[in-house]
């Protein structure tokens, strides 16, 4: 295609729209959408691009803003907490990784060592944009193995450094002076100048630039940042990523951090779409039908590799159980993106010819479009096998307890009202069925013990005969349902406050006997009273107001309760409700039928007392 840069947009956005939630409705995930379209766009699919080289370079800004964001999230301590496993299992991956693969390509590829060398180490590095974009969809960033990953990816990162600078000296093009003192002497600037920066001059100009309260001024300085930080490195011949990402850190502490996140996700998003589909339009189809085996077998050997060699590390300098070495194993098992740079150089150095430069190339962008597929079928293996929950023996009850009040239920609900009873020196005993909670509750002296309150030996060796009244503020409403039925039929003549979530709960709760209280009622009724007085209206009117509505509201839900199973006297209930309470607010206003029969009594009403008198 030969059109111009407006045609090229629209078609990779309108490709976005169209692939993307395609794919994810068929819960394949968005990177495979993106690579997908990719494929379809580029020069070996109906070749709308020509060329992906180009748009592949253009659209790492996207991988750049990415690592940005990321490094937002990282304070400088954080990141010296992560020094272990960032340098221990990340660096042990690599080393491991690049032996493995450069051996399998020496002895069953025929390549000499030192082009087996760079394949090796190339093919060792996992693909960031990939590996943290399926994290982030998973929602696996925060999980054990998600930060592991991270760490993992960090050193690769590192590591590409000291790689790309090695391959000239490895290669024919070049002489001993491939890697010189000015070399690393730049480098050590550059990283000086970020970090100088991010310290010291960036806070003070965005200190300046919020003081214009110009958005787009902020916009400006937000992505001038990102791309001169990472221009920075890239020019001292380091990761242009790498710089963006201790940029980021360095802002991480920093009072504007959330609002250069804001402004930088927008842009993110969408160039690190545009980068999977440059990646897609890299994969030579061609070449993979031409050699399907060969491709294959590099695809299934490095998959191979890679995940047995990830899953030990995990294990063992990684501190994860088998399910999340499995888990990490799944996601980083793939080839990076940087190892399209590295076969390059080193194709450029004469230590890999064009058709084997080719073929791995191909392979990795087999391997990245794969990824999203093996990490579906990997789930549905971990979901068909849960992972056993350690069990917990419920605590002992003693039968020396003489509470009046069982409180079930120790969340956010439940500890207001265990505040009262506290506040009041009144005897009660908590269970809550959560153990984090009752171990949470415990470490600021509240005795509370770790059970299910739906078990009646609990309830009978906590002393439920005595109670007087029965607290069920459990949140899964079905745990409460079952709760309240338990203790209706040891002790039916109890008394059950039980905390509903909406009018249906509350509604199977009074099936029960059970008085339900609605969890965000009377919050939400002091709040409109509080929003009435800002808006100007007397405090004593707009008490009134809340008050006449809670008592329409409660009697709706006594006389929706008769027929809450017909669906239509519900509908026909709630329009006579709301009409009913539009009359008594219009009779407050001196409106409506109402007012008018409140104003004849009025005038009526004095007459008669003068008469009397």
């Amino acid at each position: 295609m030969h059109g111009g840069g407006l045609e090229l947009a629209l078609l990779f956005l309108l490709a976005a729209v169209i692939a993307v939630p395609v794919f994810r409705k068929f819960g394949l995930g968005a990177v495979l959408g993106y690579l997908a379209a990719g494929v379809v766009l580029g020069p070996y699919g109906v070749k709308v691009i020509a060329d992906a080289e180009p748009v592949l370079a253009a659209s790492e800004i996207g991988v750049v803003m990415m690592l940005f964001v990321i490094g937002l999230e990282l304070s400088p301590s954080r990141l010296r907490v992560m020094r272990k496993p960032v340098f221990g299992a990340g660096g042990l991956q690599v080393i491991l990784s690049g032996i493995a693969l450069g051996a399998l390509a020496m002895f069953g590829g025929g390549l000499g060592w030192k082009a087996a060398t760079v394949v090796g180490l190339g093919l060792a590095l996992s693909s960031t944009a990939v590996c943290l974009q399926l994290l982030s969809e998973r929602k696996g960033l925060t999980a054990d193995y998600g930060k592991l990953a991270f760490a993992i990816l960090l050193f690769q990162d590192l590591a590409a450094i000291p790689l790309l600078a090695a391959i000239p000296l490895l290669g024919k093009a070049a002489g001993v002076e491939g890697l010189n003192w000015i070399s690393v002497a730049k480098a050590v600037g550059a990283i000086a100048a970020v970090v100088f920066g991010g310290r010291v001059l960036l806070r003070q100009v965005f200190r300046v630039v919020a003081r214009t309260q110009m958005p787009e001024v902020f916009t400006g300085a937000a992505l001038l940042t990102v791309l001169g930080s990472a221009w920075i490195l890239q020019t001292a011949g380091l990761s242009a990523g790498l710089g963006a990402f201790l940029a980021g850190v360095l802002l991480a502490d920093s009072e504007f951090r959330h609002e250069l996140e804001s402004q930088i996700e927008p842009f993110k998003g969408l160039l690190l779409g545009l980068f999977f589909m440059a990646v897609g339009m890299s994969i030579d189809l061609q070449r993979v039908m031409n050699e399907p085996l060969t491709i294959g077998a590099i695809v299934v050997t490095l998959l191979a590799v890679k995940f047995a060699l990830l899953f030990a590390v995990g294990v063992s300098a990684g501190g994860l159980d088998k399910r999340g070495a499995f888990q990490l194993s799944t996601v980083m098992a793939l080839g990076g993106e940087f190892a399209f740079v590295v076969f390059n150089e080193a194709f450029k150095a004469k230590l890999l010819d064009d058709p084997t430069r080719d073929r791995l190339i191909a392979a990795v962008g087999v391997s990245m479009a794969l990824t999203p597929l093996l990490m579906i079928a990997a789930q549905r293996v971990l979901d068909a096998k849960p992972a056993p929950k350690p069990k917990r023996p419920y605590d002992e009850i003693t039968d020396d307890h003489h509470p009046q009040v069982l409180l079930a239920g120790m969340g956010r609900f439940g500890q207001i009202v265990a505040r009262l009873l506290v506040a009041q020196r009144t005897p009660f005993i908590a269970i809550e069925n959560s153990a984090e909670q009752v171990d949470f509750m415990r470490r600021f002296g509240n005795m509370i013990y770790y059970g299910d309150p739906a078990r009646p030996e609990l309830l009978r060796s906590a002393g439920a005969a005595q109670v007087k009244v029965f607290v069920i503020a459990i949140d899964d409403r079905d745990a409460c349902i079952r709760t309240v039925r338990t203790i209706r039929r040891l002790y039916p003549k109890a008394k059950v406050f039980a905390r509903a979530r909406d009018r249906r709960h509350a509604w199977d709760l009074m099936d029960l006997g059970a008085e339900p209280m609605r969890e965000t009622f009377h919050s939400s009724l002091k709040l409109g009273e509080e929003v009435l007085v800002e808006l100007g209206v007397e405090p004593a009117t707009a008490r009134n107001h809340v008050e006449r509505f809670r008592e329409l509201d409660e009697r709706m839900l006594n006389a929706q309760y008769l027929v809450h199973d017909d669906e239509d006297a519900l509908l026909q209930s709630a329009r006579d409700a709301r009409k009913e309470l539009e009359e008594l607010f219009d009779a407050d206003r001196g409106e409506g039928l109402l007012a008018g029969m409140v104003d004849k009594q009025a005038t009526t009403v004095p007459s008669d007392s003068a008469t009397r008198h």
